[in-house]
């Protein structure tokens, strides 16, 4: 399997190391002005995605056999991405309240999005770029969640920040964390914002929590997207900074500078280094709902389809699901033919908070244990209103295969 290379440095120690241009998969490299280190290197079998060069070198990696693909100008997002966004990237200036949120990176993509037709999209040049782009963050992804225990959670985009269901799944995500697991979600507001709210706590006292409901309580919905995003910012400051300002490798301050811009304001790695790094997975389909700022990492999507199947893919260690609609149910059920499959090997917990809802409201949990029955997944569908219960039946399970982290 070839090896991505995504530096000039990474290169140069590649062959240095008697590696060849064959071995190797070239990610948006700059080599203008390097052209000498491949100097006496065949092009043949070279892999070259969207790297800047010198004509000279371009010429000559092209006539020796190179597979070049090339930059595609005029888009405002980079289809060769080598990492995952941060919420200052995608959302830079909404944390000091200059950028309205359609200014900043995330919403000029999304009017990018919706002016090229959307989920319709009909140009070949724009749904080529937006696939390149789709691929980049699951590879991205695939290496942040590596060994790690991930677990999702999934709900109602438009659960309230004042309504109690929004502090249980914070809880949640919040002692899940501290016994290690890394948690992900769609990314958005109401439940998944919650994941990521709780996870961002998972090093701050329990007293924490309280007082970030309060200040987010000025904004309950997302709809006032501008001052929803505010006091989500004033949370990070005022209450996440502060909680782990010891830590080694964190950041007690907001970061400053355009390279700073790249990362979380409490995220020194683009690897996961400590229990309060979350990862969300959101969409522009929905681009309507912005990105939380909680996440640590996100992977941001242009095709619904393949981040959700992602989202529930990467969650082997099990997905809890609290009270939505048709997003939610639907993604029920897709985890639901994973497990009943077995697509990747075996089956894993899916635990329903709120038994009212799930046997009453929307009445899927009777569904789901008659669809398990003689399956080996029957037993890891359950069900309870205890916050406990759900992180006793999460950490209990352990994947085929897995170490303990």
């Amino acid at each position: 399997m070839r090896r991505e290379v995504e530096t000039v440095r990474e290169l140069e120690t590649h062959l240095a190391q008697g590696g060849s241009l064959s071995e190797v998969i070239l990610k948006g490299v700059d080599l203008v002005g390097h052209s000498g280190i491949l100097s006496g290197r065949s092009g043949r079998e070279a892999i070259l995605l969207g790297c800047h060069m010198d004509p000279e070198l371009h010429f000559r990696l092209f006539h020796e056999g190179a597979l070049l693909f090339p930059r595609i100008e005029g888009l405002p997002f980079e289809p060769y991405r080598t990492r995952l966004y941060s919420p200052l990237e995608l959302l830079g200036g909404s944390d000091s309240g200059e950028t309205p949120y359609a200014e900043t990176v995330d919403g000029r993509i999304y009017a990018h999005y919706l002016a090229h037709g959307g989920a319709d999209c009909d140009d070949l040049l724009q749904s080529l770029a937006q696939r390149i782009h789709d691929y980049s963050m699951t590879d991205a992804y695939r290496e942040l969640i590596e060994g790690e225990r991930v677990v999702a959670i999934m709900g109602g985009h438009s659960i309230p920040r004042t309504d109690p269901a929004y502090e249980n799944v914070a809880r949640v995500s919040r002692e899940l964390s501290r016994r290690g697991c890394l948690m992900a979600s769609g990314g958005g507001p109401g439940a998944m914002e919650a994941t990521h709210l709780g996870a961002l706590l998972a090093q701050a006292p329990d007293s924490a929590l309280s007082e970030s409901l309060r200040i987010l309580s000025v904004a309950p919905g997302y709809e006032a997207t501008d001052e929803w995003l505010n006091s989500a910012w004033e949370v990070v400051r005022h209450v996440a900074v502060a909680s782990v300002e010891n830590l080694p490798t964190s950041r007690t301050t907001l970061p400053t500078t355009e390279d700073d811009d790249e990362r979380h304001p409490l995220s020194a790695s683009p690897k996961r280094s400590h229990n309060f790094e979350s990862l969300g997975i959101p969409t522009w389909l929905y681009g309507h709902e912005p990105p939380t700022v909680f996440a640590t990492h996100i992977a941001k999507f242009f095709a619904n389809s393949v981040r959700e199947d992602g989202l529930l893919t990467v969650a082997q260690q099990g997905i809890v699901f609290t009270p939505g609609s048709a997003g939610t149910i639907q993604e029920i059920f897709q985890d639901a033919t994973q497990n009943h499959y077995e697509t990747h090997g075996f089956a894993s917990p899916m635990v329903f908070l709120g038994r009212e809802f799930w046997t009453r409201t929307k009445p899927v949990y009777p569904l789901l244990r008659e669809l398990s029955k003689g399956r080996p997944y029957h037993d890891l569908v359950r069900i309870t209103d205890d916050v406990d219960e759900v992180v006793e039946w999460i950490t209990a399970f352990t994947p085929p295969g897995a170490t303990t982290k």
